[in-house]
């Protein structure tokens, strides 16, 4: 692994032209955004440039959408520049150069990457100033995932930040991309939400790190809730989940509540993970299991296997519960030791200090109890992989 991974740092700095880059072709981690002092527009002018800047912003959903593929060149100076945590470019040719080779659209991007996308949270900014006609930047928030075929294993590097667009007035479409400045959530967001630079050897280390094989994990109990990448950061993810729905009981050892589960989902393919909830005083357990989620583009999912609904009518199944969780942003902290209470509670700490530290706000409710995950099936060896989860609000965070 050792030699794969070197011959992927060498890649990494081949040339500031056609290196690794999430530059423009995922437009990626940004800075804080701030009024761009690089030009300014005539205040007769304002109305005009308002609609270039508009039309720019429906550009870079565009472009985000199919991965730079047509990349509109019209809309970036011919000197644009791009700066991310491990690459530096100038030039409007590099920028289309990287975008080619992340995408796989080079010879040298057809070995080493594929599956490359990338998903636009929100696109903000770029208002005019009615008094000098100066445009604020443009800041794009984004989750970006590629594989790395060159590597026998081919494991997939996620990021997510902002991306800021340094837009003056010219060129053939009344605006241009003068600077683009990414950041990742993983390595540059600092005490408060702020974003600052940080070494590149920083950034290495945190791509390095998501391409080390995992070997010896646990047996899965079974397929995933799928969900969408919001931010990973650092010691943490947040996520947004699709409604499902679920099936809940009391339960007062976690072997027995596995087994009344089993027999209450009989005839079903229960998802991952199983859910637990246990409130501070130890007055109450739970624990749930997904068994159904919403398809892209509807709000509830579909409706259960009626012999389950006929099932629920019966007396002996008085303590469950069968509902459905509307979609929800979470937080996530993971932890891969036996999920017993102290390293639970450790997590969960962990997860409070780190979202705090990143300007999250944590739901007061969510502080009476600890609620934690189980992906594994139940009694299986090897690496085990446990959650701790936080219901975030809305408002509460930047998504």
């Amino acid at each position: 692994m050792k030699t794969f991974l070197s011959i992927f740092i060498l890649s990494l700095h081949w040339g500031n032209t056609s290196g690794f880059s999430t530059a423009k072709q995922c437009r990626h981690l940004g800075a804080v955004s701030s009024s761009s002092a690089l030009g300014a527009t005539p205040v007769d002018s304002i109305p005009t440039t308002t609609e270039a800047v508009n039309k720019l912003k429906k550009v870079l959903q565009r472009e985000y959408v199919s991965f730079f593929d047509p990349m509109q060149q019209e809309f970036y100076a011919e000197s644009v520049s791009f700066e991310d945590p491990m690459t530096s470019l100038s030039g409007v040719d590099s920028y289309q150069n990287n975008v080619d080779m992340l995408s796989s659209r080079t010879l040298f991007g057809k070995f080493f990457f594929k599956d490359a996308g990338i998903v636009l949270h929100s696109i903000t900014g770029g208002e005019v100033n009615e008094e000098n006609g100066a445009i604020s930047n443009i800041i794009t928030r984004w989750s970006l995932r590629v594989t790395v075929q060159a590597l026998p294993w081919k494991p997939t590097a996620r990021f997510t930040g902002i991306s800021e667009y340094e837009v003056v007035p010219g060129g053939s479409e009344g605006v241009l991309v003068q600077h683009q400045t990414d950041y990742w959530d993983s390595i540059n967001i600092q005490e408060g939400g702020r974003y600052a630079k940080v070494d590149k050897g920083i950034a290495i280390k945190d791509f390095l790190d998501q391409l080390k094989p995992e070997n010896g994990n646990a047996a899965a109990a079974g397929p995933e809730v799928p969900y969408s990448l919001l931010r990973r950061g650092n010691g943490y993810e947040v996520r947004k989940y699709p409604s499902y729905s679920y099936a809940k009981i009391p339960y007062t050892r976690r072997d027995e509540g596995y087994d009344l589960l089993a027999s209450v989902t009989q005839g079903m393919d229960p998802l991952a993970p199983a859910i637990m909830e246990v409130f501070n005083d130890d007055s109450e357990k739970t624990m749930a299991w997904p068994l159904a989620y919403a398809a892209p583009g509807e709000n509830s999912p579909p409706p259960l296997n009626s012999k389950v609904q006929e099932r629920m009518k019966d007396p002996m199944w008085s303590d469950c519960e069968i509902t459905t969780m509307p979609g929800t942003v979470v937080a996530v902290g993971s932890f891969s030791d036996a999920s017993v209470a102290p390293i639970v509670r450790k997590a969960d700490k962990n997860l409070r200090a780190a979202l705090e530290n990143d300007g999250i706000s944590i739901p007061k409710e969510s502080e009476t109890s600890v609620k934690f995950a189980q992906y594994d099936a139940i009694f299986t060896l090897g690496k085990r992989r446990g959650e701790v989860w936080i219901e975030l609000e809305d408002g509460g965070h930047p998504w």
